[in-house]
């Protein structure tokens, strides 16, 4: 039995050694048609690297070594795609020896093993239908998404800017030269220091005003003694209901310093109110007031979202928590803080921290309302503009910064993940436990 037991174990090392060529250790098993299909793999993929597959993984080192003849960038993303190709059929090699090896120890046990084309599809069919169904999705996943963050990943170590546009110039890898310029250089920490901070402060406060509103004017339309209770639901809807792209521009009119209705139509109104003497607020051309406007239009603009999920999750709380909590002798802001507001952020607390992390890369607000102007504070940014807006600005200026704005995505896309697993942690946003 010793011997036999010894035998078996020789014959299971030397099908794994088979395996080390794709397909081998399937057909020492007996599969042939996975063998077939396993080594086909590896002769394509063999095929691939020698025609141009190896050079492109070269090109991803050196990224060209002629000017005009060799495209720094084309090489770069070449060589990107080609890693990812690389990197899928080591996967796909890892996967051969693993199974190569559980076969063959399944053989050694007397265990029933598929042989035929018939019996290997049968089995796909039935046990690998959930992955079949989802390789579409993985592999659209790798080539849309991955993909481009490698791209970007890769671009933010290189010098790739005005000086350095192919196919004129050639790009070199330069390690963490530009982080260490972020947070180092005077000039572009100075810079990402004030952009970074005001897109924190924008982010808290107009995100922070957007859900307010949203939760009280669902909080209110949701009592018994208001009537019309759909003509306010449809005027709380309006701001969502027009285009945002048409919104901030509009605000952006009405907030004109010269000409805009609140400078010449609302602000004279309330003049002539008792003790009241306003003038007329540099919405456009002073840096802080415009702060305050854009954080106004968006709590304007976001507001309904907020409404219309709150409304669905006051009308699935039972009204006897309510009476209950009336005969105990609760106040109105007893029965909403320990009531309605702690059901709210159960239900509602993941899509809250989405409208934060969605406000910290809010171009369009930013951009469309003044540009991410007046002003600025060096390095191509403007006084109100958000790390977003900056890097858009950094690569469509006139000095494009194409690495640099790499660097700063890479920057921008660690805060939000951490911050938003951070807050999903603490909030157990995701337990649906209870």
């Amino acid at each position: 039995m010793k011997q036999s037991g010894t035998k078996n174990e020789v014959q299971v090392n030397k099908v794994t050694l088979f395996s080390l060529i794709p397909g081998f250790g399937q057909l020492a098993n007996g599969q042939k048609a996975k063998g077939i299909a396993f080594f086909s793999i590896f002769l394509i993929f063999v095929i691939q690297m020698i025609l141009g597959g190896f050079q492109s993984l070269v090109g991803l080192v050196t990224l060209g070594s002629i000017p005009i003849e060799d495209h720094s960038l084309f090489i770069l993303i070449e060589g990107t795609l080609q890693l990812i190709i690389t990197i899928i059929f080591f996967l796909f090699y890892g996967l051969n020896l693993y199974d190569a090896r559980r076969v063959a120890t399944m053989r050694k046990n007397g265990q029933k093993i598929n042989v035929t084309m018939k019996e290997t599809l049968q089995t796909i069919g039935d046990e690998g239908f959930p992955y079949l169904l989802t390789l579409p999705a993985y592999l659209l996943m790798i080539f849309t998404i991955i993909f481009p963050v490698l791209v970007t990943l890769f671009t933010a170590f290189t010098n790739y800017d005005f000086n350095h546009i192919p196919p004129a110039s050639l790009i070199d890898w330069v390690g963490f030269k530009n982080f260490f310029s972020i947070f180092f250089l005077s000039s572009y920490r100075n810079t990402f220091l004030s952009v970074f901070s005001w897109t924190i402060i924008w982010t808290l406060c107009a995100t922070t005003l957007q859900i307010s509103l949203g939760v009280l004017t669902a909080v209110v339309a949701h009592q018994k003694f208001i009537k019309f209770k759909r003509v306010f639901g449809i005027i709380f809807l309006l701001p969502w209901a027009v285009p945002a792209f048409i919104t901030i521009m509009s605000f952006s009119n009405i907030f004109n310093d010269s000409v805009g209705a609140i400078n010449t139509q609302v602000i004279p109104f309330l003049n002539n109110l008792p003790l009241v003497d306003i003038g007329a607020i540099s919405w456009k051309t002073d840096p802080n007031w415009t702060k305050v406007a854009i954080i106004l239009v968006q709590g304007w603009l976001g507001f309904p979202y907020i409404y219309v999920m709150v409304t669905g999750i006051l009308q699935s709380i039972s009204e006897d928590l309510y009476e209950a909590a009336k005969i105990d002798g609760a106040n109105a802001w007893k029965r909403f803080s320990n009531i309605t507001l702690p059901a709210i952020f159960l239900v509602a607390a993941p899509t809250f921290i989405t409208q934060y992390t969605g406000n910290f890369n809010n171009f369009s607000m930013i951009y469309l309302f003044n540009n991410g102007g007046p002003g600025s504070v060096g390095g191509g940014a403007g006084s109100t503009d958000i790390l977003i807006s900056w890097i858009y600005k950094l690569t469509t200026g006139t000095s494009p910064q194409y690495s640099m704005a790499s660097a700063i995505t890479l920057i921008i896309s660690a805060v939000v993940i951490c911050v938003s697993l951070l807050v999903f942690k603490k909030t157990n946003a995701f337990n649906m436990g209870d």
